[in-house]
């Protein structure tokens, strides 16, 4: 059995981390409750967008250059991650898909892969790799106003229509709630027609429109912003389910470390108990041996 010192020690430090942990799940707590608010305030407007584009449909041969479906020789994949840990498997979990993604696109012949990534957590990973992060925007979990997030995806935009991407993907944890997170990967471009949403059954099709100047220049104008608002939705999804993971974790840290704190006390009360039994013992054996 361990001696008192040693336990009172593993006490002290467990007490530590437990209030540690317990600080970091308040703060959390905070933080995931404005991400929440925030991701949910979006997703209806991200929503309705990509309803009214559905409704417009490219099925009449109507396209703008976010439409062109190319070979996928050239990918861009756009990972987002978090910039610290302490989140269980949120990081792990893009990585892993990130990587499987570009293992996917080699094996299909594609010329060349690149990624983007927001979050230091990817980016160290992939940093690696010499020659596969394009460039990486941290900062843009730090602060993530929608006109920083939207120079980022105006950038990927241009780049695909200048076709130096064939196709863009977004890898990233969508939120759900603070226990449950989606691991995500979504074609960014080219856009999807209306007629995949039509097929599918999830949205129904409207012929009724009037355009006005005329469809292709409302195209033109509604899905750039489409796009911008897809990708805001997605960063603000990343961060709403970052703070839900580490909240969940530091959780489950704070209760690990309170079972383990029950132990520890049980261990220390039984040494001492042992230590008391010793020295009554040994007063009881030596007034014994002065009687004799």
């Amino acid at each position: 059995m361990a001696n008192l010192k040693e336990v009172r020690t593993r006490i002290a430090s467990v007490s530590s981390t437990q209030q540690i942990t317990s600080a970091m799940k308040m703060v959390s707590a905070a933080k995931f409750r404005r991400a929440q608010n925030a991701i949910l305030g979006m997703r209806p407007y991200a929503s309705q967008l990509n309803a009214i584009i559905g409704d417009i449909g490219t099925d009449d041969g109507v396209l703008t250059p976010y439409h062109e479906v190319r070979a996928a020789e050239k990918v861009l994949l756009v990972v987002v991650t978090s910039n610290k840990g302490l989140c269980g498997a949120f990081n792990s979990s893009v990585i892993k898909e990130a990587s499987a993604r570009l293992q996917h696109f080699k094996d299909a012949g594609s010329k060349s892969v690149s990624m983007i990534t927001i979050g230091k957590r990817g980016s160290e990973f992939f940093a690696k790799q010499a020659g596969l992060v394009a460039a990486s925007y941290d900062d843009l979990l730090d602060n993530p106003s929608f006109d920083a997030i939207a120079e980022v995806c105006e950038g990927i935009m241009k780049s695909f229509c200048n076709k130096e991407y064939d196709r863009v993907e977004l890898v990233y944890n969508q939120f759900k709630n603070s226990l449950t997170q989606i691991l995500s990967t979504e074609q960014f471009l080219p856009v999807g027609g209306g007629e995949q949403k039509k097929d599918s059954g999830e949205h129904k099709m409207h012929n009724d429109y009037i355009f006005e100047p005329d469809k292709e220049t409302i195209l033109r104008e509604m899905i750039p912003l489409t796009l911008r608002s897809q990708f805001y939705r997605v960063i603000l999804d990343s961060l709403a389910a970052e703070h839900g993971a580490r909240m969940t974790a530091m959780q489950k840290a704070t209760d690990n470390a309170t079972e383990l704190l029950k132990d520890l006390r049980l261990s220390y009360n039984k040494a001492r108990q042992a230590a008391i039994t010793n020295e009554i013992i040994e007063i009881v054996s030596g007034s014994e041996a002065l009687k004799g």
